[in-house]
């Protein structure tokens, strides 16, 4: 079965034409980062626009890159929620006029679900049941994968997700939007020793909370310019990335270990950091797990995740009429269309 699927949730147009939910046939990302840049974090505003002018050429070059026209697809995706409302609208709204035109099923897609269903793609042994830590600009979840359709929450971030976090916390250090990878780039030079950050308490064992580790790289570094102190970039990078991935890790191993799941699973845009990787690798290592986690590729926000997931959404018999709306919020285990 060849789906084409469209994600427009956030700042890039994407498109691609997944067969049978495992293979990528084709893969097209068109980002806005570079404009987005300019204010520091994305506009939505702009954002919406910018999918506007790319998503019919982006269609269009994913159906090339497969060499397959429109009619030649079995069903047409699209990610529906959640995300910046006039952005997945764009998508939303040219999945069903495509649809539509062609005759073909239309199937909504959860964003957190295409995001999980990344690592599909890169290993095909992968099935349910696992347990699977989703980090990402908006969302920090550990999700009991029970099925390819069904999910258990397990834990979840009471404010700030932790690539809101990262992006905020690179600002303040003057590293340019999206900060993540620069973070990242900068904590291989630093001591990750230098500057203790705190570890934030949450009242449910497998919850998050990121925002006052924010505040306090925040506070650090605007009271040591107060005082004219230089700040050692590259170690407050290295002391931030360290202690956000002992606050992943930890949590979502103790919650693997308790349920007794010996088969884990990363993804989400955060899943690309080498710090976070590594913590979990040692950590799934020294107690026999198994860590799949996919290429960096995959861990952005893509089309080709969408329609490995929308292939399961299919199957389990979830298609969208005409009314199909997008949505802002939504949990990935409470979907409705």
């Amino acid at each position: 079965m060849d789906i084409l699927s469209i994600e427009s949730s956030c700042d890039e147009t994407a498109a691609a034409v997944v067969r049978d939910g495992r293979e990528i046939i084709s893969s097209v990302v068109a980002t806005q980062i570079e404009e987005h840049r300019l204010y520091g974090g994305v506009v939505p505003e702009i954002a919406s626009r910018r999918h506007c002018e790319s998503i019919s050429t982006v269609v269009s070059e994913a159906l090339a890159k497969a060499d397959m026209k429109a009619a030649d697809v079995d069903a047409v995706a699209v990610t529906f929620a959640p995300g910046l409302i006039g952005a997945l609208l764009v998508g939303v709204n040219f999945a069903k006029g495509l649809a539509y035109s062609l005759g073909k099923p239309l199937i909504p897609v959860h964003h957190i679900r295409g995001h999980i269903a990344a690592n599909y793609l890169a290993h095909p042994e992968l099935s349910p049941p696992y347990m699977c830590l989703v980090a990402s600009g908006g969302h920090s979840l550990i999700v009991e994968v029970l099925g390819y359709t069904e999910f258990n929450i397990i834990g979840k971030t009471i404010d700030d997700a932790a690539g809101e976090a990262f992006d905020k916390s690179a600002r303040v250090m003057g590293f340019p939007y999206p900060g993540g990878k620069f973070i990242d780039d900068a904590a291989k030079l630093g001591d990750p020793a230098k500057y203790p950050l705190p570890k934030p308490k949450t009242a449910a064992p497998y919850d998050f909370s990121f925002s006052g580790l924010k505040t306090a790289v925040i506070n650090l570094v605007h009271n040591s310019e107060q005082k004219g102190i230089k700040i050692d970039t590259d170690s407050l990078a290295a002391s931030f990335q360290k202690t956000v991935s002992e606050i992943m890790t930890d949590k979502f191993i103790s919650a693997a270990e308790e349920r007794g799941c010996k088969k884990i699973a990363l993804s989400g845009g955060v899943a690309a950091n080498s710090g976070l990787r590594t913590a979990l690798s040692e950590a799934a290592e020294k107690r026999g797990m198994t860590l799949y986690f996919p290429p960096v590729s995959l861990c952005g926000d893509n089309a080709a995740m969408i329609g490995c997931q929308a292939y399961y959404e299919f199957l389990a018999g979830h298609i969208a009429c005409e009314d199909l709306n997008a949505y802002a919020t939504m949990r990935l285990d409470e979907v409705t269309y």
